[in-house]
Order: C-alpha cells, then sequence, then structure tokens
C-alpha cells in the first residue's frame, strides 16, 4: 500500500511522482506521441480520463458571458443585467501595459515555449518535491484559458464549476490536449486577448474591460503602468489581493508585479521603483446589475422584458434555450418605454400614493394600434425591504404579478356594452333599472347549460335615488348595476365572452373568463395592462393589437452585432368601427359629467374612460384614454385586506375611495405629462338620441339640459361604489346631488370562483 502522510494526502514523493507523469504525458505528446493514459505512466487514477486519444478532438468555447444594456424607444440606457459583468474588448483596447503585466506574472516565457512550459513544469516539480506541498503551479497562460473556458462552460452550475477546477489529473490531461490545440489554432495574440477577457478579476468583474471599470472608472486602454500591474497581480487570488478589502496586501502583490515587469525587461527599474511608491489611486465604481437599479422607476417594466424574453419560443425553443442565450448576454435590448410617459407615471404616482400607505397604485400605458407598452410603474419600489415589492402589480402571474389579478368593478360594464352593441342592440337601449331587483334567471350560456340564480339572490343600485328606466348612455355615466345585470340578462354571456375573447381579456392567473353574470360586476381580477390594452382597442376603433415591450435586440458576436427576432404586436378586430366609436362616445360622457369627471383633462384634449371601486372598497380604479393613449390605475392592498374607508393616501384623507377620486387624478396627471407636446387628435364621436326628459323625476338627458325639479339623481358609480356626487342632469338640473352610500348589492356565492392565496396573498373575485 502506498504511504499516506498523516492528513490523508500523498505524500510529497508521490506528489512528485504524479507531477512528473503528467509531465512527460505533456513532453511527449508535445512530441507527437499518442500514449494510452493506462499504462506505463500509471495514469489510471482516479479522476483521470482513458485514453489521452480518446477526448474530443476540439475545444469547444461558449460565447462569453457579457452584460446585457436594456434601452428605453429612445435608445437612453434603462438598466444593466448580467450573470457575469463582462464587457468583450479587443487586444487593441487594452493598455500595452495592462498586456505586459499579466504576461510577465503569470506565464513570463508565454512567447517562447508552445502550450506546455516544460523548463516551468521542472522548476514546479523541484520546488514542490523540497516544500512537501504545492508551493509553486506551472500551468501556463494557454492552460489557464483553457481552464477559464471549463468554468465559463460550467455557468452558475456549482457541481459543473467544481468538476471544471477539479485538481484531478483526468482533468490535467484534458487541459494540456486542448491547450495544445488553441496554440496551434489562435495563436499568441488572440490567446492573450481571450485571456484578459474570460478571467476573473474580483469584485464581480470579469475580463479586464470590467475591472478597469470596477477599480478605476476608466477604459482598459487608458491603464496606466501601476494600475496594470494592480489589476494583474488579483488574478491568481481575487480575494486575497482584492484592493477594495485589503489595501496593503494588494499594494504589496502589485509591486511584486512591477518588479518581475522590470526583471523581465517590460519596463525599466527606474519605471517599476517609480510605480511602487504611487497609491493605489482606486476610483471604484460599483456593480449597477440588474433591474432593481433602473432609472425612472423603470424596475417592474424592466423584469416584464426579461420574462418576455425567457417566455416567448421566439427566443429559443425551450425554456433552458431562452435562459442560456439571457444568461450569457451580451445583448442590446431596445424597448417601447417611452422615457416622458415613465417618468410622467413616475411623477403622478408619487404625487397622489406614498410609499408607505397602506395601499399601493400602480399604472400602464399603452400606444392604440401598436400595442407599445408606453410605460409602467406602482407606489411600492421593486426590492425586498419595507414599503418594496418584487411583485409587479401591473401585468399577470406568469410576468411577475399577483396570482389572479385584481377585481375591476365597474369598469368592465363597457365590455358588455361593447358586445350588446355588436349584437345589434341601439345605443339608446332602455331596461326598466330598478333600484333593487333579483338576479335574473335563467341566463343563456356559450353551452346549453344555462346559469341559473339558484339562491333568488337580490342586488341593489348604489343609491335608492338610483331607479330607472335608464338608456345605455345614462347608465354608463351613472354605472347602473340592475342596468347592466339586466342587458346582459337580455343578450346572453356567450356574446360577452366572445367580445372579451376579443379583447384578449384573461383572469391574472391566465384563466378565461368564467361564464357567470358576476362579471358584469367587474368581480374577476384582471391586471392594469390586459385593461389598458382592451380600451386602447376603443381608442383604436376596434383594432386589438397585443401588448409589445421589445422592439429590437442585437446580440453581440466577436467583433460584430446580429439581429435577433423579436414577436411582433398582432393586430385583429375585435368590434366594428361603429361599436367602438359609439363606446369612445359613451365613455366620453363618462368623464365629461359623470363618475370620472376628476380625472378629465385640462388642456383641452378628448378623453374617455370609466371608473371602478370593488365591494368594502378593497380595489378602486380609473382606465381611460385618448386617440393617442390607453391607460390603467388600480389603486388598492395587494393582499386585499385593506377597506379604503377613514384612510390617508399620499397625505390626503379620505372618508371613502371612489374609483374617480384618487386613481381618476393619477391618471389625468400620468397622461397629462406623458402627452405634453404631442399632437392632439379626436375620437369619431357619433349621435346617441336622447328622449325627452321625464318631467316627473328631473332625470336630464346627460348632456348638461337637466330639467329637474329637485329630486335629481347623484352620479353614483354604482356597481360598487365609485361615486361622482353630482346632480343628475348636469349644471341645469335642479336637485340635491347625489350622496356617497356603501356599495350594499350582492352576489351569489356560485357567481364568481372563489380565489384566494397565491404569491403575496392576493384575493381575487370580489365583487
Amino acid at each position: 500500500m502506498p504511504n499516506k502522510r498523516s492528513g490523508g494526502g500523498l505524500s510529497s514523493t508521490q506528489q512528485a511522482a504524479k507531477f512528473l507523469g503528467v509531465s512527460v504525458l505533456a513532453g511527449a505528446v508535445m512530441a507527437g506521441i499518442a500514449l494510452p493514459a493506462a499504462g506505463a505512466l500509471g495514469l489510471a487514477a482516479k479522476g483521470s480520463v482513458e485514453s489521452f486519444d480518446e477526448l474530443p478532438a476540439n475545444l469547444k468555447t461558449p460565447p462569453l458571458s457579457q452584460r446585457t444594456t436594456i434601452l428605453d424607444a429612445k435608445g437612453g440606457q434603462i438598466a444593466t443585467v448580467y450573470s457575469r459583468d463582462r464587457t468583450v474588448v479587443g487586444l487593441k483596447d487594452v493598455s500595452p501595459y495592462m498586456q505586459k503585466a499579466i504576461v510577465a506574472i503569470e506565464d513570463s516565457r508565454f512567447y517562447q515555449h508552445g502550450a506546455i512550459d516544460l523548463k516551468g513544469v521542472l522548476r514546479a516539480l523541484n520546488k514542490n518535491a523540497q516544500s512537501g506541498g504545492v508551493a509553486e503551479g506551472a500551468s501556463t497562460l494557454t492552460q489557464q484559458y483553457v481552464k477559464n473556458v471549463f468554468v465559463e462552460e460550467a455557468g452558475d452550475d456549482p457541481t459543473k464549476v467544481a468538476q471544471a477546477t477539479q485538481q484531478t489529473l483526468g482533468r490535467k490531461i484534458k487541459e494540456l490536449k486542448y491547450a495544445i490545440q488553441v496554440e496551434e489554432e489562435l495563436g499568441k495574440k488572440r490567446i492573450l486577448e481571450n485571456y484578459l477577457n474570460i478571467t476573473f478579476f474580483g469584485q464581480q468583474a470579469y475580463g479586464v474591460e470590467a475591472a478597469a471599470q470596477r477599480y478605476f472608472s476608466k477604459h482598459a486602454k487608458d491603464l496606466t503602468l501601476a494600475e496594470s500591474a494592480l489589476l494583474a497581480g488579483i488574478v491568481q487570488s481575487p480575494s486575497r489581493y482584492d484592493p477594495v478589502n485589503d489595501e496593503a496586501e494588494a499594494t504589496k502583490r502589485r509591486n511584486i508585479v512591477l518588479q518581475r515587469m522590470a526583471e523581465v525587461g517590460d519596463v525599466s527599474r527606474t519605471e517599476a521603483a517609480e510605480a511602487t511608491k504611487q497609491p493605489l489611486g482606486l476610483k471604484v465604481s460599483q456593480p449597477r446589475n440588474g433591474c432593481i437599479t433602473a432609472v425612472q422607476g423603470a424596475s417592474f417594466f424592466c423584469k416584464y422584458v426579461e420574462r418576455v424574453f425567457k417566455s416567448n419560443p421566439v427566443f429559443g425553443k425551450t425554456k433552458e434555450d431562452r435562459a442560456k442565450i439571457w444568461n450569457q448576454g451580451g445583448l442590446t435590448i431596445r424597448t417601447t418605454l417611452d422615457p416622458q410617459s415613465q417618468n410622467s407615471v413616475e411623477e403622478s404616482l408619487k404625487d397622489h400614493v406614498y410609499k408607505d400607505d397602506k395601499v399601493a397604485a400602480a399604472s400602464t400605458l399603452v400606444e392604440p394600434g401598436t400595442g407599445k407598452i408606453l410605460a409602467m410603474g406602482q407606489s411600492k419600489p421593486y426590492g425586498y425591504g419595507k414599503n418594496e415589492t418584487e411583485y409587479n402589480f401591473s401585468v399577470d402571474a406568469a410576468y411577475g404579478g399577483s396570482n389572479f389579478g385584481f377585481p375591476t368593478g365597474s369598469t368592465f360594464k363597457p365590455f358588455v356594452a361593447a358586445a350588446a352593441l355588436e349584437e345589434g342592440r341601439p345605443a339608446s337601449q332602455e331596461y326598466s333599472s330598478p333600484y333593487q331587483m333579483q338576479y335574473p334567471s335563467p341566463v343563456q350560456t356559450c353551452d346549453s347549460s344555462p346559469w341559473v340564480n339558484t339562491r333568488q339572490e337580490k342586488l341593489e343600485n348604489e343609491a335608492d335615488s338610483e331607479k330607472g328606466p335608464y338608456r345605455l348612455q345614462k347608465a354608463m355615466e351613472l354605472s347602473v348595476n340592475t342596468y347592466f345585470v339586466q342587458m346582459i340578462s337580455d343578450i346572453g354571456l356567450c356574446p360577452v365572452m366572445k367580445m372579451t375573447d376579443g379583447l384578449h381579456v384573461r383572469q391574472g392567473n391566465g384563466d378565461k373568463l368564467p361564464e357567470t353574470p358576476s362579471i358584469a360586476l367587474g368581480a374577476i381580477g384582471l391586471s392594469p395592462l390586459t385593461m389598458a390594452n382592451a380600451y386602447a382597442t376603443f381608442a383604436a376603433r376596434g383594432m386589438y393589437c397585443s401588448p409589445v415591450a421589445i422592439e429590437s435586440i442585437t446580440r453581440k458576436a466577436g467583433d460584430e452585432r446580429k439581429s435577433l427576432e423579436v414577436p411582433k404586436s398582432t393586430c385583429s378586430r375585435a368590434m366594428s368601427e361603429k361599436t367602438a366609436d359609439t363606446i369612445n362616445t359613451l365613455l366620453r360622457g363618462v368623464v365629461d359629467s359623470g363618475t370620472g369627471k376628476e380625472a378629465g383633462l385640462t388642456d383641452g384634449r378628448q378623453s374617455a374612460g370609466k371608473t371602478g371601486t370593488t365591494d368594502s372598497r378593497k380595489n378602486a380604479w380609473f382606465v381611460g384614454y385618448t386617440p393617442n393613449i390607453s391607460g390603467a390605475v388600480w389603486v388598492g392592498s395587494a393582499m386585499q385586506n385593506v377597506e379604503m374607508t377613514d384612510i390617508r393616501i399620499g397625505g390626503v384623507y379620505h372618508g371613502e375611495v371612489y374609483g374617480g377620486d384618487t386613481p381618476g387624478p393619477i391618471w389625468r396627471d400620468a397622461v397629462s405629462g406623458a402627452l405634453e407636446g404631442k399632437p392632439v387628435e379626436t375620437f369619431n364621436i357619433v349621435p346617441i338620441p336622447n328622449p325627452n326628459p321625464n318631467p316627473d323625476n328631473g332625470r336630464g338627458d346627460g348632456n348638461g339640459n337637466g330639467n329637474g325639479n329637485g329630486n335629481g339623481n347623484g352620479d353614483n358609480d354604482g356597481d360598487n361604489g365609485d361615486n361622482g356626487g353630482q346632480a343628475d342632469g348636469g349644471t341645469d338640473g335642479g336637485g340635491n346631488g347625489g350622496t356617497f352610500p356603501n356599495p350594499t348589492f350582492s352576489i351569489p356565492e356560485n357567481w364568481f370562483q372563489g380565489q384566494t392565496g397565491g404569491n403575496n396573498g392576493n384575493n381575487g373575485g370580489r365583487g
């Protein structure tokens, strides 16, 4: 049995013999002799390979992982993301001092020997045998490069990294063979260039360009003699010679490099001596990796872009393929984010909702007709600390959002109206719209099983003064619950399903909407991006365009850039132009004289929209648009556990929160800033017949021509409590205006799917 040291390792004699075996093998290979590993040299030890000749002939060098830069639509940088912070540069962009320093300290005979330095092997063998350990290595710079390739190929897999760096004879043999191949194929200059780009310099910096930026905030081509010596010295042990954490040790190591450069004649002894007297002169740039560093509050949009990339097959057939491309980086991604719009959204959110408020707010803007996401922000910043979150409240769960989205309240009602118009119902459609009624039953679904109100449940409008008959325009302005329940009973659920399918309205978890009448009252959880994009279809006169966040991607490959295919917005007709124009006319009334007056723009631009507030005031919405921008604002608790009554939001006290008084102003200010300096466009308005007002109840015609007798109805957003508090019939109508009672209608238990829990505890499906 071979003798072992007390520590369990090989004795110094055995280590020397093992080292000699590799050295002899190296010499044999250099002479062109292929020797079996299991033979005279006794190389069949654990960790070796069966035969040197059986190794693959070519070293596969993966593309070096680099930083990816994410840009806005104007070319401004949003953030840089990377698995490894690296910017590949050519040798011409590296200081000559740096080139000489790394060669002098790592492999001073680099230009004299081949892939293996036999003199170095023998020198190291002698020294290690004398010391009884491994006091000196004999790897050439070429061998070190090959080892780094193995590490790079291992990526972030700790098991593969361990295999790539394990001190076994088998790995050493592979390293030797590939080093010979690399020397033959690349030549010294290219090997040096590759080595400088692949090696680790500590402080998360891979490659000399990243290291120069990290330690000195300059380019690698501008490094001085002293700076170059410092960086070259770090490579042997990035943790031990880290100048940020141990200046004394790093200085000592730098001076050793300078001395070695003088010994080999790269610099004069005088130059080296002068350089040793200089301070380290660090000007450290902190690593800025990831979407958390994004400018203008665009962290959530940045993460959305990342998730789009990793989930879309256009970027790779499998999830693993896409993740590999993302991690390798070197991408320049130009997005659809408009900096003016993003800044406006962020400023509006900060003005109206504080990050330490009990509730949060999220806002998303999109461009009608293109699907481009222009802005995405929320009141609680991206992060992991107090009053921060990593959940993107604007998007579906698949893209980092809540599990189910958030119940939308009355903002769903325009979808019901659009479905009825497509079915041929007139814009002047009238229903009795009583204050209180039983849910109609049965209600036809898309299959042969109608929905039946088995529990004989009732619903009510917001206030007892809200009672019909109402026509569509006034019912939309007042958001009359019973009107839209009667409408969905009239046309059935299938036309509504067809409409929402055309608008790609899905629950926050990706499921289709359930065929239950509760959808008329906004009981199902949706995301702000879904709502903003669906309303953009109205602005685009019925053309739905899928949301897109990426304009173009280029990938650096060597000295060239290659364009990658990116997913495009797909547009399809979701409704007729007449239907869309009619909805635009109806929703203009909501902003002009209905529950959304506080969201109205003041610069003469036409706008349309709808408010929504859910049961117990746990969610408040405003979704609105102009002809050239559409946006949704949600305010509420991500956990769905805060009732927004007797509450301060953004420093303002609210007895009760409504869709018009909190989300509405956020939308108004965000859109006003986003459109500043942009062309003013107009809707294609259609005439909607209004019958003569009934003189008995003081109802106006919705255009300010009230004929009231003092009993006007308040403009209350009746579905879930959004109250405008304006006298029915506009400024000319008599009457006492509306009151703001709590929502009192109930929803049958079997009307919606209970949705509780998830990543952040969101509850879905409230009425």
